[in-house]
């Protein structure tokens, strides 16, 4: 059987993103040019990541920031979340179908989409926000599904590998009320720990994958060709075809959206 086939409760996904914590109090303000539309405008490095301008400007709202985290020579922009208890650095948003998910490495590397709508911002620079950090990372998942339930997973010590590793996917304690569908229900589709997968690299440990009397030998075929970090296909997709009632979306739990929503806090380094 297929991923989307497994007895498991599905919960439609509607957006993503990711906190980063601040590695330091100094925003870095570097001019750089930026070629849109055939007009140069002058950018401002606002922070190393949302946390940071969030910690240095309270008062921030939610919106597309310049950031440049330490050791990476290039800045670029995100969308931060500013909330209440700090600032949250999004990496994927999905609400319908106007962005295609269904993309190449290459395109997964660099990232697509739009800012403030949907998009995927890029495994080089999740990378760059996850990389040698004196503070860790974590993950929150916010889910929303088609009944108007609402979920959410974290996930501490966040943080991918790098390209020769196929950014590996590392995360660290699950807390929530969404289910752990990182690490999966069942034995051998744990996603932590395997590279991201497209459907012209594949890293999912199937050589085939055999579900019942289906053989699958690129999840990311059978889940739209969205690209993850399937793992024997696994419990989590977020990235396959957007449909409403499509079967290559969801985040397989036994958690009851809308059950417990808890306040979180900043990770703190030991």
């Amino acid at each position: 059987m297929t991923f989307s086939s497994l007895p498991l409760s599905l919960r439609r996904f509607d957006k993503m993103w990711n906190r980063i914590f601040f590695c330091g109090l100094v925003v870095c303000l570097i001019s750089l040019t930026d070629q849109t539309q055939g007009q140069k405008t002058t950018l401002v490095v606002q922070g190393t990541d949302c946390t940071q301008i969030k910690t240095l400007s309270p008062r921030a709202t939610s919106g597309v920031y310049v950031i440049q985290p330490a050791g990476v020579r290039s800045p670029f922009k995100v969308y931060c979340e500013m909330l209440a208890d700090g600032g949250w650095t999004v990496f994927q948003r999905r609400t319908g179908a106007e962005v295609l998910f269904n993309r190449k490495w290459a395109v997964y590397k660099q990232g697509f989409g739009h800012l403030r709508k949907d998009h995927w911002l890029g495994l080089s620079k999740v990378f760059a926000l996850t990389k040698g950090r004196e503070r860790s990372s974590t993950m929150r998942v916010d889910l929303w599904d088609f009944e108007g339930g609402t979920a959410f997973a974290e996930y501490r010590d966040f943080r991918l590998g790098t390209e020769k590793e196929a950014y590996k996917l590392n995360v660290g304690a699950y807390r929530g009320n969404a289910g752990d569908a990182i690490r999966g229900k069942y034995a051998g589709i744990d996603q932590n720990g395997f590279g991201f997968s497209t459907t012209d690299k594949d890293n999912d440990g199937c050589s085939p994958c055999i579900f019942g009397d289906i053989a699958e030998n690129t999840c990311s075929f059978s889940e739209g060709g969205g690209g993850w970090w399937y793992s024997r296909c696994g419990s989590a997709s977020l990235n396959g075809d957007w449909h409403p009632a499509g079967e290559h979306i969801g985040w397989a739990s036994t958690g009851r959206p809308g059950k417990d929503l808890p306040h979180t806090r900043p990770e703190r380094a030991a």
